[in-house]
């Protein structure tokens, strides 16, 4: 595949919010390019391709997966078809960034991985909160013993969003509930921090229809014994705030998952406030780890690994089977990557 300027050529499946504002960061990675787009529909496809000054305008995901000019695919499809375009995708030879959660259970990750190994292509989950400078401080902080031991964290993410069972957050059709839409950013965050998570406790709220959560709040276990709350919802607003706890004092990110400003305490000193503004609005991020890992030739990220991702959605399915909801596919326990 060729190249332009040291940076790959993107396509972009799917036309929603969400891919608008990752190609509004993407306009700050001087080397990128967005060479197509693919809907399924001509209409959106060129309504698309006009805002973003798109020259290639695929009328089905099938066109572009097809499309010799794109290196690398980015999914914004709504997470029930991530799965089934990123085969697509991977099988005609293109990288892919898949928006999160990566898939609708560990299953579909698993083969979402075998394809990325079979077709030797790169694979990554979007978890853009991950690259954000402000996170970059916080894991230099952490590392560094500013809070000394790490000894506990806390996160959530809510919204009050109007019930609506037709609405892709109530619909289990469309992948709704609060765990899979909003839940992956906390999980991640408590991840990225005590690697592999093991549930300890869960509750849940259900939606009127009792199809999906509107809200739940997780008691996960880190490797090292340490312990994270999760909490996340579609029906009541939350702080959206992050706590990481230590022997020496403790951080807290406003807004962690699209944050700017850290405040550190540190135990006999004034509070300390960092501001880490983004370039853009916060994609252009990944978007460059996604460049460097192709250019350096790898398959996989180890910010944001596909066994960190597979955990992930093994966590998820747990969850979500202690209330005996299930989401397009039989949910199976993770398998090893090998």
């Amino acid at each position: 595949m060729t190249q332009h300027n040291g940076g790959p050529r993107w396509g972009v499946v799917g036309t929603g919010g969400i891919a608008h504002a990752f190609l509004e960061g993407l306009r700050a990675v001087p080397s990128a390019r967005v060479v197509a787009v693919g809907s399924r529909t001509a209409e959106r496809a060129e309504e698309f391709g006009s805002a973003w000054d798109i020259p290639h305008r695929h009328a089905s995901y099938e066109s572009l997966a097809e499309d010799p000019e794109v290196d690398v695919v980015y999914v914004a499809t709504p997470h029930p078809w991530h799965h089934t375009v990123t085969l697509q995708m991977l099988h005609a030879g293109k990288h892919v960034l898949v928006e999160k959660p990566m898939a609708m259970n560990a299953l579909q990750v698993t083969e979402m991985v075998a394809a990325a190994k079979t077709n030797d292509r790169f694979l990554m989950e979007a978890m853009w909160t991950r690259y954000l400078p402000v996170h970059e401080l916080a894991r230099t902080l952490v590392a560094e013993g500013a809070i000394g031991e790490l000894g506990a964290l806390s996160a959530d993410f809510g919204i009050n969003a109007p019930y609506d069972p037709d609405h892709r957050l109530f619909n289990a059709d469309l992948g709704g509930g609060a765990l899979l839409d909003l839940g992956i950013y906390p999980l991640a965050l408590a991840s990225q921090y005590l690697g592999e998570l093991t549930v300890v406790g869960a509750t849940r709220r259900l939606s009127p229809d009792r199809m999906v959560d509107v809200h739940t709040t997780l008691l996960v276990r880190g490797e090292d014994g340490v312990s994270a709350t999760v909490e996340c919802a579609s029906r009541s607003a939350l702080p959206g705030r992050a706590v990481l706890s230590g022997t020496g004092g403790w951080l807290e990110i406003e807004r962690f998952w699209a944050g700017t400003d850290l405040v550190l305490h540190r135990d006999g000193h004034e509070p300390e406030r960092f501001h880490r503004p983004f370039r853009a609005n916060g994609y252009e991020y990944e978007a460059e780890e996604v460049a460097r890992r192709i250019a350096a030739g790898d398959r996989e990220s180890p910010r944001m690994p596909w066994s960190e991702s597979l955990s992930l959605a093994g966590i998820m399915d747990q969850v979500r089977d202690m209330g005996a909801l299930t989401y397009t596919r039989p949910t199976v326990k993770a398998v090893p990557l090998g």
